[in-house]
């Protein structure tokens, strides 16, 4: 309101008509008008910035520990996954320990010819391949990790105990035993003991 004369305020009148009613043609708004409407943004400030920069540190942890927990959830299932699978494995190649021990014998009988020969060295090979190795010679030392003594002596041939005799192979996959192999064991002889009386020769009376 624009103020008059006498002192009191005149009214100001503005045309807010977005057509001119004399060109008939849109009207350009107002910069003032429209500067005025438009709603100030809120400065910013170092409390703003501190703010921002504490929700971006809890976003980013957020992110890492989702991350980290992924990639642990991805390794323990590659874990399990590898289990299963060497059970698996592990129980089919216990099924064949039979078969294998058949063509044992036969190979020790001289029975191992012909087609039959090339049919067990195709499966050994392929047993071989899945990680199956047989194991247990004479003279192994004894080991009752992976041997099961069924014969037990002593003998001066041997300075530890030691398989002297293998009644049937032991296997393994990897680290894993399959089946001990089952061997008679003998140790060192015990030492003598001396005689009552002591030792040494007696002297002739004469």
């Amino acid at each position: 309101m624009l103020p008059r004369d006498n002192g009191h305020e005149e009214p100001v009148i503005r045309d807010n008509r977005k057509i001119d009613p004399e060109t008939g043609l849109p009207r350009e708004p107002d910069a003032a008008q429209e500067t005025a409407a438009r709603p100030e943004a809120p400065a910013a400030g170092p409390a703003a910035d501190g703010e921002l920069a504490i929700q971006l540190a809890e976003r980013t942890a957020d992110l890492q520990r989702l991350q980290a927990e992924y990639v642990n959830y991805r390794k323990r299932v590659e874990r399990d996954r590898a289990a299963v699978r060497e059970q698996a494995v592990a129980g089919a190649l216990t099924e064949l320990l039979p078969v294998l021990d058949d063509i044992g014998r036969a190979r020790d009988h001289g029975e191992l010819t012909g087609g039959f020969a090339k049919v067990a060295e195709s499966l050994e090979a392929t047993l071989t391949k899945l990680g199956l190795t047989a194991y247990g010679q004479k003279g192994d030392p004894f080991d009752p990790t992976i041997h099961e003594a069924l014969m037990h002596s002593y003998s001066e041939d041997v300075s530890e105990a030691s398989a002297v005799e293998v009644f049937q192979l032991g296997y393994r996959m990897g680290e894993r035993v399959l089946r001990p192999a089952r061997v008679a064991v003998a140790e060192p002889a015990e030492p003598q003991e001396p005689a009552p009386g002591g030792q040494g020769e007696t002297e002739d009376e004469s």
